[in-house]
């Protein structure tokens, strides 16, 4: 399947716990001031990718932990990135997204395609990027205002159930 994207790296640290493969979608609506991805927000830049190659780029990676769908905005590719996400959770890969929309906005949306797609992302990153509350000491996050969801346990228990870092000691 077809997929718009910026580009896709390998063995990421930065973008969840352990090693992932992130992928930046293209296109992006938000335009926040000063994004990290700025080359991300033209719908019609980047490059048409095939999502069968990122399973494979998945598959080949015995070291990967999971796969974060970054942007761009992966959320206006619902159907590709959840044929992404469906293929990592069969590998027993953890999967990450971010998103500038709110998880509110994404609920109300009533998009199935969207739904459909929340159903297979562990955890979400959600919000657009603000500049008057950006922080170098946050986890995952690039502003204060975004918040780390847990979605599988949101969905469940019909409101919002922030991600907890696992500790091992």
């Amino acid at each position: 399947m077809e997929i718009r994207l910026s580009g896709v790296v390998n063995d990421s640290i930065v973008d969840g716990p352990g090693i992932r493969l992130t992928v930046f979608t293209q296109g992006c609506p938000h335009h926040c001031p000063d994004c990290h991805n700025p080359q991300t927000h033209d719908p019609q830049g980047g490059f048409v990718g095939d999502t069968d190659l990122i399973v494979a780029a998945l598959a080949d990676n015995p070291l990967l932990d999971g796969v974060t769908l970054s942007g761009g905005e992966p959320l206006n590719q619902p159907i590709a990135c959840k044929q992404i996400a469906e293929n990592a959770k069969q590998m027993g890969l953890n999967v990450w997204a971010y998103t500038g929309y709110l998880w509110e906005q994404l609920l109300d949306t009533g998009n199935p395609d969207v739904l459909q797609l929340l159903q297979q992302i562990d955890v979400l990153i959600d919000g657009p990027f603000l500049k008057d509350q950006r922080s170098l000491e946050l986890l995952f996050c690039g502003s204060k205002n975004q918040r780390i969801i847990d979605v599988k346990k949101s969905l469940k228990s019909g409101s919002i159930i922030l991600w907890e870092r696992e500790t091992y000691f």
